[in-house]
């Protein structure tokens, strides 16, 4: 509902340039939209669920969007204090029109680009970084660049010391990334940019964290954060590496810190996203493999979840690895619409031909239109599109229904129309001729 609300507000506030003027149809005003009120609507947070992937290993250029299907969002790691690191740096290199051009194939795949704030090599808290200026910096990079939104990904490695200011106690690492966030979200505003954390999980078991951990970072900004890409691996050998272990029962290493303990302490269980490294050389321990990932998602969803999954890194975790994760919880495609075809019996003594004619789709499809690439629909507008009827969530332009941005609800298959009543053919045997009696 909060990513809702705050798509309406980002359309209100594109639409206001057009004043009181009933008259002129919605779809004709989306069209005169200036680019700039189109990228805050294309920009609006997607729903969950949300399948996020990071690349920081070198690649010579970003994924193209069939590389990545399956994936919604798309993090280049990483955007250090200094400037672009890695594929941040890769980014910042590229002609504007060359990220122009990959911006505008990712919108059309309903792929949102975003960045990766420090990672394991920056320390901000201990460095003494200051969180306002920081995040000032930070924000005008990723408008510089044109990015859709960051992921703050605070952590350093164990011995480098955000971890330790977390041990600490102190509250400094808590009241440091509440005091970031917030201004960053000054700078890039809910609706328009993506904000999203990507904490490891034991930082919400609850009682462990003299600040308060997690759980008080998100009881202070928690509702400027989209969603959590919550790393469940790194923190031991048998850490979240069965589905009860990951979804329900943690250790009492880390206690309290399974998917749905987390959410019993007060956690939006919708913003929960379970991240796991795509292959078991990505990360020191917490590995499972795509095949039993899913299976712990899916039975995650029959339970109510779906906020979705988050994996370290491409090129390794790409089309294919998120198909298996995905799997029947989430299919990347609708189910084609089965065809009718007429059928002929016989018999012996009589032949019985029926034939019948099948409706091209309308019923509760009557009067829709298909879908059309390059048409801005608005929340509410119905299309057809592979014999099923859909409705968009929100303003949408050359999302495909059934895609990764999952801006469509598939509203079931289209009703087909009465078919013609069969005509039955009965093929009589010849009268039987009685000869005349002999005179």
């Amino acid at each position: 509902m909060v990513h809702f609300y705050n798509t309406l507000v980002a359309a209100a506030a594109a639409f206001a340039c057009f004043g009181e003027v009933a008259s002129v149809p919605l779809e004709e005003k989306l069209r005169s939209l200036t680019p700039k009120a189109k990228s805050v609507l294309k920009r609006a947070t997607p729903v969950a669920p949300y399948f996020v992937v990071y690349s920081d290993a070198y690649v010579s250029t970003e994924p193209t969007p069939s590389e990545i299907l399956g994936f919604n969002v798309f993090a280049l790691s990483f955007l250090e204090e200094y400037g672009g690191a890695d594929q941040a740096q890769e980014w910042e290199e590229l002609t504007a029109s060359q990220r122009s051009s990959i911006l505008a194939e990712y919108e059309a795949a309903g792929i949102s680009l975003i960045v990766s704030l420090f990672g394991s090599t920056e320390t901000p808290t201990s460095s003494g970084y200051d969180p306002i200026d920081t995040a000032n910096t930070m924000a005008a990079w990723v408008i510089e660049y044109g990015l859709q939104g960051v992921d703050i990904d605070y952590e350093a490695s164990y011995m480098a010391s955000d971890f330790a200011a977390f041990d600490a106690g102190t509250g400094a690492a808590e009241d440091w990334l509440i005091s970031f966030t917030t201004q960053l979200r000054t700078q890039l505003p809910q609706g328009q940019y993506i904000l999203t954390h990507a904490p490891v999980a034991p930082w919400f078991s609850p009682g462990m964290w003299g600040g308060g951990g997690y759980l008080y970072v998100d009881s202070m900004v928690g509702s400027m954060i989209d969603w959590y890409n919550v790393q469940y691996y790194n923190q031991g050998t048998t850490e979240y590496t069965t589905c009860d272990g990951l979804l329900y029962t943690s250790s009492t290493t880390w206690p309290e810190s399974a998917l749905f303990q987390i959410s019993a302490s007060g956690i939006s269980l919708d913003k929960l996203v379970i991240g796991k490294p795509a292959t078991s050389a990505q990360a020191t321990n917490g590995y499972m493999d795509p095949t039993t990932l899913a299976s712990c998602v899916s039975e995650a969803y029959a339970a109510g979840w779906n906020a979705g999954v988050m994996v370290w890194e491409y090129p390794d975790a790409a089309a294919s690895w998120i198909a298996t994760v995905r799997g029947d919880t989430w299919p990347e495609s609708a189910t084609p619409t089965p065809t009718t075809t007429a059928t002929t019996t016989t018999s012996p003594t009589a032949t019985s031909t029926s034939t019948s004619t099948t409706g091209t789709g309308t019923g509760s499809c009557a009067g829709v239109s298909a879908w059309t690439t390059g048409v801005a629909y608005t929340g509410g507008a119905e299309v057809t599109y592979a014999g099923s009827l859909w409705t968009a969530q929100w303003w949408t332009e050359n999302d495909t229904p059934g895609g990764p941005a999952g801006v469509w609800i598939d509203d079931g298959a289209c009703t087909a129309a009465a078919a013609t009543p069969a005509v039955n053919y009965k093929v009589l045997p010849p009268p039987a001729i009685t000869p005349a009696p002999a005179s």
